[in-house]
Protein backbone atom coordinates (compact mmCIF):
# COMPACT_ATOMS: atom_id res chain seq x y z
CA UNK A 1 0.00 0.00 0.00
CA UNK A 2 1.18 3.33 -1.11
CA UNK A 3 1.91 6.22 1.51
CA UNK A 4 0.07 9.58 1.18
CA UNK A 5 1.84 12.31 -0.98
CA UNK A 6 4.20 14.66 1.15
CA UNK A 7 4.75 12.19 3.67
CA UNK A 8 8.08 12.27 5.64
CA UNK A 9 11.12 9.94 3.96
CA UNK A 10 14.19 9.63 5.78
CA UNK A 11 15.30 11.50 8.91
CA UNK A 12 12.06 12.94 8.52
CA UNK A 13 10.12 9.70 8.64
CA UNK A 14 12.38 8.50 11.80
CA UNK A 15 12.11 11.83 13.44
CA UNK A 16 8.43 11.62 12.97
CA UNK A 17 8.39 8.29 14.42
CA UNK A 18 9.73 9.46 17.16
CA UNK A 19 7.59 12.26 17.86
CA UNK A 20 3.96 9.77 17.71
CA UNK A 21 5.68 7.23 19.87
CA UNK A 22 6.57 10.08 22.48
CA UNK A 23 3.24 11.55 21.97
CA UNK A 24 2.11 7.68 22.99
CA UNK A 25 4.13 7.04 25.85
CA UNK A 26 3.58 10.57 27.44
CA UNK A 27 -0.46 9.71 27.65
CA UNK A 28 0.13 6.09 28.56
CA UNK A 29 2.91 7.12 31.14
CA UNK A 30 0.08 8.91 32.77
CA UNK A 31 -2.09 6.11 33.35
CA UNK A 32 0.64 4.68 36.29
CA UNK A 33 2.79 7.85 37.03
CA UNK A 34 0.13 8.91 40.09
CA UNK A 35 -0.13 5.68 41.41
CA UNK A 36 2.82 6.10 44.08
CA UNK A 37 1.97 9.73 44.64
CA UNK A 38 -1.30 9.18 46.51
CA UNK A 39 0.10 10.00 49.72
CA UNK A 40 2.01 12.71 48.79
CA UNK A 41 -1.08 14.07 46.93
CA UNK A 42 -3.85 13.07 49.90
CA UNK A 43 -1.22 14.79 52.72
CA UNK A 44 -0.65 18.70 50.25
CA UNK A 45 -4.95 18.76 49.88
CA UNK A 46 -5.71 17.38 52.98
CA UNK A 47 -7.67 14.57 52.32
CA UNK A 48 -7.58 10.94 52.62
CA UNK A 49 -6.37 7.98 50.29
CA UNK A 50 -9.21 7.04 49.40
CA UNK A 51 -10.33 10.55 48.20
CA UNK A 52 -6.77 11.02 46.41
CA UNK A 53 -7.26 8.02 44.31
CA UNK A 54 -10.43 9.07 42.53
CA UNK A 55 -6.97 10.98 40.38
CA UNK A 56 -6.37 7.30 39.08
CA UNK A 57 -10.01 6.52 38.59
CA UNK A 58 -11.38 9.84 37.03
CA UNK A 59 -7.92 9.59 34.68
CA UNK A 60 -8.56 6.12 33.69
CA UNK A 61 -12.95 6.82 32.87
CA UNK A 62 -11.83 9.63 30.50
CA UNK A 63 -9.26 7.86 28.69
CA UNK A 64 -11.24 4.63 28.42
CA UNK A 65 -14.12 7.02 26.64
CA UNK A 66 -12.25 8.95 24.34
CA UNK A 67 -9.95 6.53 22.92
CA UNK A 68 -13.02 4.42 21.49
CA UNK A 69 -13.98 7.50 19.51
CA UNK A 70 -10.52 8.21 17.58
CA UNK A 71 -12.08 6.75 14.41
CA UNK A 72 -15.16 8.78 14.95
CA UNK A 73 -12.80 11.71 15.22
CA UNK A 74 -10.55 11.10 12.84
CA UNK A 75 -13.21 10.96 10.39
CA UNK A 76 -15.29 14.05 11.41
CA UNK A 77 -12.11 16.51 12.29
CA UNK A 78 -9.52 14.71 10.15
CA UNK A 79 -6.53 12.55 12.10
CA UNK A 80 -3.71 15.36 11.96
CA UNK A 81 -5.99 18.08 13.47
CA UNK A 82 -7.58 15.71 15.85
CA UNK A 83 -4.08 15.02 16.85
CA UNK A 84 -2.87 18.27 17.77
CA UNK A 85 -6.07 19.17 19.43
CA UNK A 86 -5.30 16.67 22.00
CA UNK A 87 -1.88 17.29 22.78
CA UNK A 88 -2.32 21.08 23.15
CA UNK A 89 -5.53 19.92 25.66
CA UNK A 90 -3.69 17.47 27.26
CA UNK A 91 -0.84 19.97 27.87
CA UNK A 92 -3.46 22.67 29.28
CA UNK A 93 -4.37 20.08 31.34
CA UNK A 94 -1.40 18.48 32.77
CA UNK A 95 -0.69 22.48 33.62
CA UNK A 96 -4.15 22.74 35.80
CA UNK A 97 -3.34 19.12 37.38
CA UNK A 98 0.22 20.74 38.70
CA UNK A 99 -1.30 23.90 40.12
CA UNK A 100 -4.28 22.20 41.58
CA UNK A 101 -5.10 23.28 45.03
CA UNK A 102 -8.17 21.29 46.13
CA UNK A 103 -9.06 17.63 45.34
CA UNK A 104 -12.10 18.62 43.46
CA UNK A 105 -9.79 20.81 40.99
CA UNK A 106 -7.73 17.85 40.61
CA UNK A 107 -9.94 15.45 39.26
CA UNK A 108 -11.74 17.45 36.76
CA UNK A 109 -8.14 18.30 35.57
CA UNK A 110 -7.31 14.74 35.12
CA UNK A 111 -10.94 14.04 33.64
CA UNK A 112 -9.95 16.47 30.89
CA UNK A 113 -6.54 15.36 30.55
CA UNK A 114 -7.39 11.84 30.12
CA UNK A 115 -10.70 13.18 27.36
CA UNK A 116 -7.61 14.53 25.34
CA UNK A 117 -4.92 11.71 25.98
CA UNK A 118 -7.54 9.04 25.32
CA UNK A 119 -7.15 9.72 20.88
CA UNK A 120 -3.69 10.36 21.16
CA UNK A 121 -2.79 6.62 21.46
CA UNK A 122 -4.94 5.48 18.84
CA UNK A 123 -4.11 8.28 16.73
CA UNK A 124 -0.47 7.69 17.53
CA UNK A 125 -0.83 4.55 16.09
CA UNK A 126 -2.94 5.14 12.84
CA UNK A 127 -0.75 8.04 11.77
CA UNK A 128 2.45 5.88 12.22
CA UNK A 129 1.15 3.08 9.79
CA UNK A 130 -0.14 5.98 7.57
CA UNK A 131 3.31 7.35 6.79
CA UNK A 132 4.67 3.53 6.59
CA UNK A 133 4.10 1.16 3.55
CA UNK A 134 2.38 -2.05 4.43
CA UNK A 135 5.69 -3.95 4.17
CA UNK A 136 7.83 -1.76 6.63
CA UNK A 137 4.98 -0.87 8.98
CA UNK A 138 6.26 -3.96 11.64
CA UNK A 139 9.58 -1.50 11.16
CA UNK A 140 7.61 1.34 12.38
CA UNK A 141 5.60 0.07 15.19
CA UNK A 142 9.01 -1.72 16.61
CA UNK A 143 9.42 1.37 18.63
CA UNK A 144 5.76 2.48 19.24
CA UNK A 145 5.16 -0.87 20.33
CA UNK A 146 7.88 -0.45 23.53
CA UNK A 147 6.46 2.89 24.74
CA UNK A 148 3.16 1.52 24.93
CA UNK A 149 4.62 -1.44 27.12
CA UNK A 150 6.82 0.62 28.99
CA UNK A 151 4.54 3.35 30.11
CA UNK A 152 2.72 1.52 32.66
CA UNK A 153 6.14 -0.03 33.88
CA UNK A 154 8.06 3.28 34.10
CA UNK A 155 5.38 5.54 35.48
CA UNK A 156 5.55 4.36 38.89
CA UNK A 157 9.23 4.57 39.27
CA UNK A 158 9.09 8.35 37.36
CA UNK A 159 6.21 8.87 39.95
CA UNK A 160 8.12 7.48 43.32
CA UNK A 161 11.18 9.51 42.06
CA UNK A 162 9.37 13.02 41.30
CA UNK A 163 7.08 12.92 44.50
CA UNK A 164 10.00 11.98 46.48
CA UNK A 165 12.60 14.67 45.32
CA UNK A 166 10.67 17.22 44.17
CA UNK A 167 7.13 17.11 44.26
CA UNK A 168 3.81 15.86 42.64
CA UNK A 169 3.17 18.52 40.84
CA UNK A 170 5.93 18.53 38.96
CA UNK A 171 4.74 14.63 37.58
CA UNK A 172 2.19 16.36 35.74
CA UNK A 173 3.92 19.41 34.98
CA UNK A 174 6.67 17.31 32.99
CA UNK A 175 3.94 16.54 30.33
CA UNK A 176 4.31 20.70 28.91
CA UNK A 177 7.54 20.72 27.39
CA UNK A 178 7.21 17.04 25.70
CA UNK A 179 3.46 18.01 24.45
CA UNK A 180 4.84 21.36 23.37
CA UNK A 181 7.61 19.39 21.53
CA UNK A 182 5.54 16.68 20.03
CA UNK A 183 2.84 19.68 18.65
CA UNK A 184 6.13 21.56 16.69
CA UNK A 185 6.98 18.39 15.28
CA UNK A 186 3.60 17.09 14.22
CA UNK A 187 2.72 21.06 12.63
CA UNK A 188 6.10 20.24 10.14
CA UNK A 189 6.08 17.05 9.58
CA UNK A 190 2.41 15.58 9.51
CA UNK A 191 0.20 18.24 8.36
CA UNK A 192 0.52 16.87 4.50
CA UNK A 193 -0.93 13.64 5.49
CA UNK A 194 -4.24 15.00 6.73
CA UNK A 195 -7.56 12.72 5.47
CA UNK A 196 -10.10 14.17 4.08
CA UNK A 197 -13.12 14.48 6.63
CA UNK A 198 -16.22 13.40 6.46
CA UNK A 199 -19.52 15.29 7.83
CA UNK A 200 -21.06 12.38 10.15
CA UNK A 201 -23.62 13.01 12.53
CA UNK A 202 -23.04 12.79 16.06
CA UNK A 203 -24.61 9.50 17.51
CA UNK A 204 -25.54 11.53 21.11
CA UNK A 205 -27.42 8.01 22.74
CA UNK A 206 -24.57 5.83 21.35
CA UNK A 207 -22.04 7.83 23.29
CA UNK A 208 -24.38 8.38 26.23
CA UNK A 209 -24.09 4.51 26.86
CA UNK A 210 -20.76 4.18 26.64
CA UNK A 211 -20.02 7.22 28.73
CA UNK A 212 -22.18 5.21 31.30
CA UNK A 213 -21.62 1.84 31.34
CA UNK A 214 -17.51 2.53 30.96
CA UNK A 215 -17.56 5.09 34.14
CA UNK A 216 -19.87 1.94 35.96
CA UNK A 217 -17.60 -0.54 35.23
CA UNK A 218 -14.49 1.52 36.21
CA UNK A 219 -16.07 2.42 39.59
CA UNK A 220 -16.63 -1.14 39.94
CA UNK A 221 -13.06 -2.18 39.24
CA UNK A 222 -11.48 0.56 41.22
CA UNK A 223 -13.62 0.50 44.35
CA UNK A 224 -14.60 -3.36 44.17
CA UNK A 225 -11.60 -4.65 46.26
CA UNK A 226 -12.03 -2.45 49.27
CA UNK A 227 -15.75 -2.67 49.48
CA UNK A 228 -16.04 -6.58 49.17
CA UNK A 229 -17.07 -6.36 45.70
CA UNK A 230 -20.82 -7.52 45.80
CA UNK A 231 -21.48 -7.47 49.02
CA UNK A 232 -21.51 -3.72 48.64
CA UNK A 233 -25.31 -2.26 47.53
CA UNK A 234 -22.97 0.53 45.88
CA UNK A 235 -20.49 -2.05 44.24
CA UNK A 236 -23.72 -4.25 42.98
CA UNK A 237 -25.46 -1.49 41.29
CA UNK A 238 -23.02 0.20 39.38
CA UNK A 239 -21.86 -3.93 38.11
CA UNK A 240 -26.11 -4.08 37.14
CA UNK A 241 -25.61 -0.47 35.36
CA UNK A 242 -22.60 -1.54 33.67
CA UNK A 243 -23.82 -4.66 32.53
CA UNK A 244 -27.06 -3.44 31.09
CA UNK A 245 -25.34 -0.21 30.08
CA UNK A 246 -22.88 -2.46 27.72
CA UNK A 247 -25.74 -5.34 26.24
CA UNK A 248 -27.75 -2.23 25.18
CA UNK A 249 -24.66 -0.11 24.07
CA UNK A 250 -24.05 -2.99 21.84
CA UNK A 251 -27.30 -3.79 20.29
CA UNK A 252 -27.45 -0.02 19.75
CA UNK A 253 -23.76 0.43 18.34
CA UNK A 254 -23.72 -2.71 15.49
CA UNK A 255 -27.25 -1.49 14.41
CA UNK A 256 -27.24 2.04 14.11
CA UNK A 257 -26.52 3.75 10.63
CA UNK A 258 -23.59 6.12 11.96
CA UNK A 259 -22.20 4.27 15.19
CA UNK A 260 -20.40 6.62 17.15
CA UNK A 261 -17.97 3.46 17.87
CA UNK A 262 -17.51 1.22 14.68
CA UNK A 263 -17.55 -2.25 16.07
CA UNK A 264 -18.06 -3.39 12.95
CA UNK A 265 -13.48 -3.91 12.37
CA UNK A 266 -14.49 -7.04 14.84
CA UNK A 267 -15.97 -8.70 12.01
CA UNK A 268 -12.52 -9.35 10.79
CA UNK A 269 -11.21 -12.53 12.02
CA UNK A 270 -7.76 -11.67 12.43
CA UNK A 271 -8.38 -8.67 14.09
CA UNK A 272 -10.77 -10.06 16.88
CA UNK A 273 -8.30 -13.21 17.65
CA UNK A 274 -5.76 -11.26 17.64
CA UNK A 275 -7.09 -8.52 20.28
CA UNK A 276 -7.89 -11.13 22.12
CA UNK A 277 -4.26 -12.48 22.23
CA UNK A 278 -2.76 -9.67 23.18
CA UNK A 279 -5.54 -8.27 25.54
CA UNK A 280 -4.93 -11.91 27.61
CA UNK A 281 -1.22 -11.54 27.07
CA UNK A 282 -0.55 -8.22 27.84
CA UNK A 283 -2.92 -8.40 30.92
CA UNK A 284 -1.07 -11.24 32.75
CA UNK A 285 1.99 -10.20 32.33
CA UNK A 286 0.61 -6.93 33.68
CA UNK A 287 -1.09 -7.97 37.21
CA UNK A 288 3.11 -9.25 37.94
CA UNK A 289 3.72 -5.64 37.14
CA UNK A 290 0.77 -4.88 40.23
CA UNK A 291 1.88 -8.00 42.55
CA UNK A 292 5.78 -7.76 43.08
CA UNK A 293 6.10 -3.48 43.98
CA UNK A 294 2.99 -4.33 46.72
CA UNK A 295 4.75 -7.83 47.82
CA UNK A 296 8.67 -6.41 47.73
CA UNK A 297 7.63 -3.12 49.77
CA UNK A 298 5.66 -5.06 52.19
CA UNK A 299 7.45 -8.30 52.81
CA UNK A 300 11.28 -6.96 51.99
CA UNK A 301 11.08 -3.39 53.15
CA UNK A 302 11.89 -2.42 49.36
CA UNK A 303 10.86 1.52 48.78
CA UNK A 304 8.65 2.18 46.41
CA UNK A 305 11.50 3.51 44.23
CA UNK A 306 13.73 0.11 44.47
CA UNK A 307 10.47 -1.67 43.83
CA UNK A 308 10.17 0.69 40.34
CA UNK A 309 13.51 -0.36 39.45
CA UNK A 310 13.32 -4.39 40.55
CA UNK A 311 9.66 -4.26 37.91
CA UNK A 312 10.93 -2.53 35.30
CA UNK A 313 14.22 -4.28 34.24
CA UNK A 314 11.60 -6.74 31.79
CA UNK A 315 10.39 -3.44 29.79
CA UNK A 316 14.06 -2.39 29.59
CA UNK A 317 15.52 -5.71 28.28
CA UNK A 318 12.37 -5.38 25.87
CA UNK A 319 14.12 -2.37 24.27
CA UNK A 320 17.25 -4.01 23.06
CA UNK A 321 15.06 -6.72 21.41
CA UNK A 322 13.13 -4.57 19.23
CA UNK A 323 14.49 -4.68 15.86
CA UNK A 324 14.30 -8.48 15.70
CA UNK A 325 10.54 -9.44 15.46
CA UNK A 326 9.92 -7.21 12.03
CA UNK A 327 13.22 -8.95 9.98
CA UNK A 328 12.24 -12.49 11.75
CA UNK A 329 8.66 -12.40 10.69
CA UNK A 330 10.06 -12.74 6.76
CA UNK A 331 11.51 -15.68 7.64
CA UNK A 332 9.39 -17.66 9.91
CA UNK A 333 5.41 -17.81 10.48
CA UNK A 334 4.67 -14.78 12.48
CA UNK A 335 2.57 -17.09 14.22
CA UNK A 336 5.14 -19.65 15.79
CA UNK A 337 7.03 -16.49 16.71
CA UNK A 338 4.08 -15.20 19.25
CA UNK A 339 3.82 -18.90 20.26
CA UNK A 340 7.60 -19.41 20.99
CA UNK A 341 7.13 -15.15 22.70
CA UNK A 342 4.67 -16.44 25.14
CA UNK A 343 6.21 -19.93 25.78
CA UNK A 344 9.42 -18.13 26.83
CA UNK A 345 7.00 -15.54 28.52
CA UNK A 346 5.58 -17.99 30.24
CA UNK A 347 7.89 -20.35 31.18
CA UNK A 348 9.82 -16.85 32.98
CA UNK A 349 6.61 -16.48 35.00
CA UNK A 350 6.62 -19.67 36.28
CA UNK A 351 10.47 -19.32 37.13
CA UNK A 352 9.16 -16.01 39.70
CA UNK A 353 6.69 -18.59 41.31
CA UNK A 354 9.76 -20.39 43.23
CA UNK A 355 10.55 -16.56 44.90
CA UNK A 356 10.86 -16.96 48.56
CA UNK A 357 11.19 -14.18 50.97
CA UNK A 358 15.14 -14.76 51.60
CA UNK A 359 15.43 -13.93 47.59
CA UNK A 360 18.51 -11.33 47.34
CA UNK A 361 17.95 -8.59 44.27
CA UNK A 362 19.73 -10.87 41.41
CA UNK A 363 17.24 -13.89 42.19
CA UNK A 364 14.51 -11.19 41.75
CA UNK A 365 16.33 -10.03 38.55
CA UNK A 366 17.14 -12.82 36.28
CA UNK A 367 13.54 -13.73 35.36
CA UNK A 368 12.54 -10.30 34.52
CA UNK A 369 15.44 -10.03 32.66
CA UNK A 370 14.35 -13.47 30.50
CA UNK A 371 10.98 -11.97 29.95
CA UNK A 372 11.84 -9.01 28.35
CA UNK A 373 13.76 -10.84 26.03
CA UNK A 374 10.55 -12.38 24.75
CA UNK A 375 8.54 -9.21 25.52
CA UNK A 376 8.88 -7.82 21.78
CA UNK A 377 8.21 -11.31 19.86
CA UNK A 378 5.01 -11.19 21.24
CA UNK A 379 3.77 -7.76 21.51
CA UNK A 380 5.22 -6.80 17.88
CA UNK A 381 4.51 -9.46 15.75
CA UNK A 382 0.74 -9.33 16.83
CA UNK A 383 0.04 -5.72 16.45
CA UNK A 384 1.51 -6.01 12.75
CA UNK A 385 -0.61 -9.48 12.20
CA UNK A 386 -3.52 -7.80 13.85
CA UNK A 387 -3.90 -4.27 11.92
CA UNK A 388 -2.83 -6.65 8.45
CA UNK A 389 -6.31 -8.10 8.92
CA UNK A 390 -8.78 -4.51 8.67
CA UNK A 391 -9.24 -2.51 5.68
CA UNK A 392 -6.83 0.52 5.28
CA UNK A 393 -10.34 2.79 5.96
CA UNK A 394 -11.02 1.13 9.51
CA UNK A 395 -7.40 1.34 10.95
CA UNK A 396 -8.45 4.37 13.08
CA UNK A 397 -10.91 2.84 14.67
CA UNK A 398 -9.45 -0.66 14.78
CA UNK A 399 -6.25 1.46 16.49
CA UNK A 400 -9.16 3.02 19.00
CA UNK A 401 -10.80 -0.29 19.83
CA UNK A 402 -7.49 -2.48 19.92
CA UNK A 403 -6.15 0.73 22.90
CA UNK A 404 -9.54 0.18 24.76
CA UNK A 405 -9.16 -3.41 24.95
CA UNK A 406 -5.74 -2.94 26.21
CA UNK A 407 -7.05 -0.36 28.45
CA UNK A 408 -9.59 -2.26 30.11
CA UNK A 409 -7.73 -5.16 30.41
CA UNK A 410 -4.72 -3.29 32.66
CA UNK A 411 -7.68 -2.13 34.50
CA UNK A 412 -9.34 -5.69 35.23
CA UNK A 413 -5.65 -7.46 35.59
CA UNK A 414 -4.99 -4.90 38.34
CA UNK A 415 -8.50 -5.19 40.39
CA UNK A 416 -8.45 -9.81 39.92
CA UNK A 417 -4.93 -10.09 40.56
CA UNK A 418 -4.72 -8.49 43.79
CA UNK A 419 -7.72 -9.45 44.86
CA UNK A 420 -6.60 -12.77 44.16
CA UNK A 421 -3.23 -12.10 46.11
CA UNK A 422 -5.38 -10.81 49.26
CA UNK A 423 -7.61 -13.71 49.28
CA UNK A 424 -4.80 -16.20 48.92
CA UNK A 425 -2.11 -14.58 51.99
CA UNK A 426 -5.48 -14.79 54.12
CA UNK A 427 -5.47 -18.46 53.13
CA UNK A 428 -2.02 -19.24 53.45
CA UNK A 429 -1.75 -17.02 56.80
CA UNK A 430 -4.84 -19.01 58.18
CA UNK A 431 -2.84 -22.49 56.97
CA UNK A 432 0.64 -20.99 58.35
CA UNK A 433 -1.06 -20.22 62.14
CA UNK A 434 -2.56 -23.58 62.27
CA UNK A 435 1.19 -25.18 61.69
CA UNK A 436 3.26 -22.71 64.24
CA UNK A 437 3.63 -23.87 67.43
CA UNK A 438 2.73 -20.66 69.00
CA UNK A 439 3.34 -21.25 72.67
CA UNK A 440 6.55 -22.93 72.28
CA UNK A 441 7.29 -20.58 69.91
CA UNK A 442 7.07 -17.92 72.39
CA UNK A 443 8.91 -19.61 75.01
CA UNK A 444 11.52 -19.99 73.18
CA UNK A 445 11.67 -16.36 71.95
CA UNK A 446 10.91 -15.39 75.70
CA UNK A 447 13.89 -17.46 76.82
CA UNK A 448 16.14 -15.50 74.51
CA UNK A 449 15.15 -11.98 75.86
CA UNK A 450 12.40 -10.60 73.78
CA UNK A 451 9.34 -10.05 75.70
CA UNK A 452 5.72 -11.62 75.35
CA UNK A 453 4.43 -8.98 73.43
CA UNK A 454 7.55 -8.98 71.26
CA UNK A 455 8.12 -12.63 70.75
CA UNK A 456 3.99 -12.22 69.36
CA UNK A 457 5.04 -9.73 67.19
CA UNK A 458 7.66 -11.29 65.57
CA UNK A 459 5.45 -14.27 65.00
CA UNK A 460 2.55 -12.35 63.78
CA UNK A 461 4.97 -10.78 61.01
CA UNK A 462 6.58 -13.39 59.86
CA UNK A 463 3.59 -15.49 59.01
CA UNK A 464 2.09 -12.18 57.30
CA UNK A 465 5.94 -12.23 55.68
CA UNK A 466 5.24 -16.04 54.37
CA UNK A 467 1.51 -16.19 53.95
CA UNK A 468 2.56 -12.79 51.46
CA UNK A 469 5.14 -14.62 49.88
CA UNK A 470 2.89 -17.33 49.04
CA UNK A 471 0.85 -15.66 47.46
CA UNK A 472 2.49 -14.17 44.89
CA UNK A 473 3.49 -17.47 43.89
CA UNK A 474 0.61 -18.16 43.15
CA UNK A 475 -0.01 -15.23 41.31
CA UNK A 476 2.77 -15.99 39.54
CA UNK A 477 1.63 -20.20 38.89
CA UNK A 478 -1.93 -19.08 37.69
CA UNK A 479 -0.30 -16.16 34.94
CA UNK A 480 2.26 -18.60 34.09
CA UNK A 481 -0.14 -21.04 32.88
CA UNK A 482 -2.27 -18.53 31.51
CA UNK A 483 0.18 -17.04 28.82
CA UNK A 484 1.53 -20.85 28.12
CA UNK A 485 -2.24 -21.33 26.97
CA UNK A 486 -2.57 -17.82 25.09
CA UNK A 487 -1.09 -19.21 22.09
CA UNK A 488 -4.25 -21.17 20.92
CA UNK A 489 -5.85 -18.24 20.02
CA UNK A 490 -2.80 -17.17 17.43
CA UNK A 491 -3.75 -20.03 15.23
CA UNK A 492 -7.01 -18.20 14.33
CA UNK A 493 -4.95 -15.59 13.04
CA UNK A 494 -4.16 -15.51 9.21
CA UNK A 495 -0.83 -15.00 8.17
CA UNK A 496 -0.73 -11.27 6.69
CA UNK A 497 -0.29 -11.38 2.72
CA UNK A 498 3.02 -9.44 2.59
CA UNK A 499 4.73 -11.64 5.06
CA UNK A 500 3.57 -15.07 3.30
CA UNK A 501 6.56 -16.50 1.72
CA UNK A 502 6.03 -18.07 -1.87
CA UNK A 503 5.22 -21.58 -2.88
Amino acid sequence: MSVPAGAPTGRRLLLATLTLSMANFMVVLDTTIANVSIPHIAGSLGVSPSQATWTITSYAVADAITVTLAGWLAQRFGGVRTFIAGLIGFATFSVLCSTSVTIEMLVIARIGQGLCGGPLIALSQTLLMRIYPIEKRAQGQAFWSMTTLLGPVLGPVFGGLISDGLSWHWIFLINLPVAMLCIFSVLTLLRPIENARVKLPIDWFGFLLLVTWIGALQIVLDTGREHDWFSDPTVLTMAIIAGIGFAVFLVWELTAEHPIVNLRVFRHRGYTMGVLCFTLGFSSYYAGIIVIPQWLQTSLGYSATQAGYATCVSGIAALTMTQFPPRLMRLVDPRLIVTCGLFWIGGATLLRSEWTSQADFWTLLIPQLLMGFAIPFFFNTVVTMMFASVQPQEQPAAAGMFAFMRTMGLAFAASLSLTYWDNQARVAGAELVGKVHGATTVDTLVASGFSFEQSRMIIGRLVEQEAITLATDKVFLVTGLILILIPAFIWFVPVPKFLQRPR
